[in-house]
């Protein structure tokens, strides 16, 4: 497994086991099938972003990488304001289990939220919904080549 995927699957880890306790819990997904309809608790799903920035470290070399991981929240409900209060309340609770533990169990050297897009989206089974994403910059070093 490369250090991209561990990290990645540290961060999709991460959330899924923070976001459980949560009443209704959100359906967390990583390299899964969206479902057609929103769960109550509301959907997650983090997808693999892309490579910002690689910088040769000489001696021995290494690469840092910093690389942006996109997560992307969907919430339902009866209510404009009901929609943002549950978006805004995942959206913290998503913030504060990354900011716990910022190395992600050690799959990272630092994990950074970045700020929302907000957009309302149409969802089956669903009156309206409304839905953010954000980036999530993971950094850390590789040895040897970066593609490692």
């Amino acid at each position: 497994m490369s250090m991209r995927e561990a990290a990645i699957a540290a961060l999709h880890g991460r959330l899924a086991t923070s976001l459980a306790d949560r009443s209704p819990a959100p359906l967390v997904l990583r390299g899964e099938t969206i479902p057609q309809r929103l769960p109550p608790g509301g959907l997650v799903v983090i997808r693999d972003g892309e490579t910002v920035e690689e910088t040769a470290i000489l001696s021995p070399l290494t690469w840092a990488i910093e690389h942006r991981a996109e997560v992307e929240v969907t919430v339902g409900g009866a209510t404009p304001a009901a929609r943002a209060i549950l978006l805004d309340a995942l959206l913290v609770d998503i913030a504060a289990a990354i900011t716990a533990d910022r190395t992600l169990g050690g799959a990272v050297e630092w994990a950074q939220p970045g700020a929302p897009d907000f957009e309302d989206v149409e969802f089956e089974g669903a009156a309206a919904a409304r839905a953010a994403s954000f980036p999530v910059t993971l950094f850390f070093t590789v040895a040897g080549s970066p593609l490692a």
